[in-house]
């Protein structure tokens, strides 16, 4: 593994974002404290979550349930008036919005409904009139970043029309054209309205002819294409988007974000698998699966990732304890880690010749931090050594280095110190399948 200190490759890029945000206190909200049990407040803002996507929030009680984020719930009656701020039934969703807010975390709001496993569809129907349903959706945003309704004015840029609108009656029951037509709608009066934010979607579940279809007839804005992508392997997660970055640019949307805004291990889609697959997230392959990915993505057309999912109750979670939300798993550390990196603002080059080896590394003018991951979906895959060159960061008074270890014992804890001077260190790490190292060079 190789790392070019002086080869700038642009920012630290928003990779450990998820999907919900942190579970708070009624008296949290209200009193702007950090409370001492029975949330995870503490840990979600340690982890320095830049992002938190709200979709399938109202799945939570602790969140509020359906009185919470979706435009069905919010706005409960379609033949009321969306100009009355009377119709609209904000506070739950105001609850978790502050806790995010709280965190530090800025929420990346899904307009729309969660998805709907149920025998009868509700919220994932097409609205009964598209233009009135925009409308609603811009006093949402107005309610959060202009004051209406008794509201705030928070720093709440990404607002996504819709999910998986692909996937069918779970999350869209209505036909292809019809959502193209809710689409359309819907982005050009937002941005008309909002034209300093990002208005952008439709949260692809899998399907790119679905999406080549929908390129092929848009004429409203895209700011963002958010789209899925659950995988046994980083290199399934890359050739995703590079697919997705060739199909923006085929269509001339070459300045619109690409954001892989639902992702997690999945080792396959049969009973046995998904089985497993939930049972390792939380466990120390998930984390360096979520390491690994974090690594890799940094380099690649994504511009942000978003962890699906962090609610404490859900099985997809591999972040906190579903019995006591402030316990963290070993799925939680990989994002504290690559936040270390994502603080110190520049990204520089970093390659791995080594197969199942995962590496990305951040500076500032004082400090540099690499993460390293070895992630095999082998489960018996054998140890492995790898060199990490670190050269060009000492300079002439040297540097201190720190060696943090995620492994099945280990908590991102301090293992090892050095100091080296000059131009030349290569440390060897002695790896076993799942590994993860964060290692911190300070200056002298």
């Amino acid at each position: 593994m190789r790392v070019d200190f002086n080869n700038n490759v642009g920012k630290m890029k928003p990779m450990h974002a998820t999907n919900n945000g942190p579970v708070v206190l009624q008296s949290d909200v209200k009193n702007n404290t950090l409370h001492p049990f029975n949330n995870n407040l503490y840990e979600f803002k340690a982890a320095g979550i830049p992002y938190a996507r709200t979709h399938d929030t109202s799945f939570y009680h602790r969140f509020g349930l359906e009185h919470t984020v979706d435009v069905y719930y919010i706005f409960p009656d379609p033949d009321a008036d969306p100009t009355d701020p009377a119709n609209y039934d904000f506070d739950c969703t105001d609850q978790y919005v502050q806790g995010c807010v709280l965190a530090n975390t800025e929420v990346f709001y899904r307009l729309g409904h969660r998805i709907e496993h149920e025998i009868k569809k509700y919220g994932t129907l097409p609205p009964k009139d598209f233009e009135k349903w925009a409308i609603v959706c811009e006093h949402i945003i107005r309610h959060y970043t202009e004051g209406w309704a008794n509201g705030f004015n928070f720093k709440m840029e990404y607002w996504e029309i819709w999910n998986e609108p692909d996937l069918g009656a779970p999350t869209w029951g209505g036909t292809k054209e019809q959502f193209f037509e809710l689409y359309h709608i819907t982005a050009t009066h937002l941005k008309k309205c909002f034209p300093h934010l990002k208005i952008g979607g439709p949260a692809l579940a899998f399907n790119l002819g679905w999406a080549r279809e929908f390129f092929a007839q848009l004429k409203a804005p895209l700011d963002f294409f958010s789209w899925h992508c659950y995988a046994r392997t980083v290199e399934r997660m890359l050739q995703m988007a590079n697919d997705v970055r060739a199909l923006l640019d085929e269509f001339g949307y070459n300045d619109t974000e690409s954001i892989l805004n639902e992702w997690n291990y999945v080792k396959n889609w049969d009973n046995d698998s998904i089985v497993y697959s939930h049972d390792q997230r939380g466990k120390i392959k998930g984390a360096a699966f979520s390491a690994a990915a974090m690594c890799a993505c940094q380099y690649s057309s994504i511009d942000m990732l978003m962890y699906y999912d962090a609610r404490p109750n859900e099985f997809w979670n591999g972040m906190f304890d579903d019995t006591v939300v402030g316990r963290v798993l070993k799925g939680y550390y990989p994002f504290p880690m690559f936040n270390t990196l994502y603080r110190l603002g520049t990204c520089v080059s970093a390659e791995s010749d080594e197969e199942n080896g995962f590496v990305c590394a951040a500076r500032n003018d004082s400090e540099a931090a690499v993460l390293v991951t070895y992630f095999n979906d082998d489960d018996n895959a054998e140890p492995k050594s790898f060199g990490v060159d670190l050269s060009g960061f000492g300079g002439e008074n040297g540097a201190e280095v720190e060696f943090y270890l995620l492994d099945g014992i280990h908590n991102c804890e301090l293992v090892r110190k050095a100091t080296y001077y000059g131009d030349r260190f290569i440390p060897e790490l002695v790896m076993k399948n799942f590994d993860c190292y964060l290692i911190k060079i300070k200056k002298k």
